[in-house]
């Protein structure tokens, strides 16, 4: 009997033993199990992501701690390409990132990849909005967040591609008229050039800006039909498709693209070429808008190394190169949305910082006067009576009406429907058929073979 009892007694001291084990993993990781409703008031939080980037984000820190003087946000930034890289030890690790920017899908920082070492944010945008939340909040926002039924993600806002972004000041001093077609483009780039500035530039050896131009070339050949092959219900060898890529190409062939574009970033070369006004067309989207501000201009400038001052800038239409007449498309998806990790020591400071950001009035209101992205809260828009721009007489109409048709595209997302194999076969295809490497109807082959096989 003694030994029976003390090998009961060993047994139970071995499954206590055991327990213990099983209970050492971080705290955070169990806590993380329980609903956190960001109800803080002191902690701190370092907060990882790639946009939109300094002073921009160090300005919502400001105003977040107007109302939390208490919580210490400290921004980490890295390049979007080195996003993934740098943020998935870190995760793992359980160090040093509490709260982190995501993004739609399955691209850089994508939720799809992401969306597990995140918590739910349910509890808490219920407790901050109310069990209405959905309907306060841009669809886009809460679906492209939501991973298997759970909010992995708080919205902050959407961008919008499709268009072009050009120096007001050095079209005016050259006399050179908006192109609205491939020839006026080309005449425009001459121009620029015979003046040593340099017509339009893009970093073609970046593959999510060179997705941008072609999704807005196919729009412009055939509104829609982009979006379609991209969920499956067209193919990619139509013949619409086929000629975007063909004219796609011809942007090399024809001038457009800036000698050696193919090795050139669209962050930072692309962008600092023409924030330092040595280029005078750029193809960026609705995040670009930020700098039209003189603040944020101004910062821009002297990341690309310049000492010149702030300039117009003034978004156009992608010039109609189908000649079709099909003009104004844009596309968007939500830019990026902020997760709180499992592994946080800080999960409801970290919260309270998400939950701010992506539904507070307060924080919503800073992020539309920052002009960077399109409010996640529908009722945070631009107060033009507070925001001013470089050149309030060229930029005020131009900008509000770039929004305005922005915001009213429908339903044409920019990287939303695009999966991993997808985006990846895209990027190498638009770099063989503008290198010369590839034809235009390999090229769509190609992807109609992946897309059928990253669906099967």
């Amino acid at each position: 009997m003694k030994k029976i009892l003390a090998l009961v007694l060993t047994l139970a001291l071995t499954m206590a033993m055991l327990a213990g084990c099983g209970s050492s993993a971080p705290a955070a990781t169990t806590a993380a199990a329980e609903p956190v409703t960001g109800n803080a008031t002191s902690g701190e939080v370092v907060w990882w992501g790639w946009t939109p980037g300094s002073p921009t984000n160090e300005a919502y820190i400001a105003e977040f701690n107007k109302l939390y003087p208490d919580i210490k946000v400290t921004w980490k930034q890295t390049t979007i390409d080195d996003y993934d890289a740098a943020l998935k030890p870190a995760l793992a690790n359980g160090q040093g990132v509490d709260a982190f920017e995501v993004s739609a899908g399955s691209a850089n920082g994508g939720i799809a990849v992401f969306g597990g070492q995140a918590i739910d944010l349910e509890p808490a945008v219920k407790a901050a909005l109310g069990d209405d939340w959905k309907d306060k909040l841009s669809e886009s926002s809460v679906a492209t967040m939501t991973v298997d039924g759970v909010l992995k993600g708080l919205g902050v806002g959407t961008v919008y591609a499709g268009n072009l972004w050009i120096n007001q000041d050095l079209f005016d001093k050259y006399n050179v008229k908006i192109p609205t077609n491939m020839e006026e483009w080309k005449q425009a780039c001459e121009t620029f050039e015979a003046n040593g500035i340099i017509g339009f530039v893009q970093g073609a050896g970046q593959g999510a800006f060179n997705m941008d131009t072609y999704h807005a070339i196919c729009d412009n050949v055939q509104p829609g039909v982009f979006t379609k092959a991209a969920r499956g219900e067209a193919e990619w060898t139509d013949p619409a498709l086929v000629r975007g890529l063909e004219l796609w190409k011809s942007l090399f062939d024809e001038g457009i693209m800036q000698e050696g574009a193919l090795g050139l970033m669209q962050y930072p070369e692309a962008n600092n070429l023409f924030m330092s006004q040595k280029a005078a067309m750029v193809m960026m989207g609705s995040w670009y808008t930020s700098n039209t501000l003189p603040d944020t201009m101004k910062a821009a400038i002297e990341s690309a190394s310049s000492t010149a001052e702030p300039f117009t800038m003034i978004p156009i239409n992608f010039p109609d190169i189908a000649g079709t007449g099909n003009v104004g498309s844009m596309f968007g998806d939500l830019d990026y949305a902020t997760a709180v990790s499992a592994k946080s020591e800080n999960l409801e400071a970290a919260t309270t910082f998400a939950v701010w950001l992506g539904t507070s009035q307060e924080g919503q209101q800073t992020i539309a006067d920052s002009l960077n992205v399109v409010p996640s809260l529908k009722s945070a828009t631009p107060n033009w009576d507070v925001v001013k721009l470089v050149n309030p007489e060229k930029q005020n109409a131009a900008v509000q009406e770039y929004l305005a048709n922005a915001t009213s595209g429908g339903d044409n997302p920019r990287f939303a429907a695009i999966n991993a194999d997808l985006n990846q076969a895209m990027m190498d295809v638009l770099a063989g058929v503008a290198s010369g490497t590839m034809t235009a109807a390999d090229g769509a082959a190609h992807l109609q073979e992946v897309s059928v096989d990253s669906r099967s």
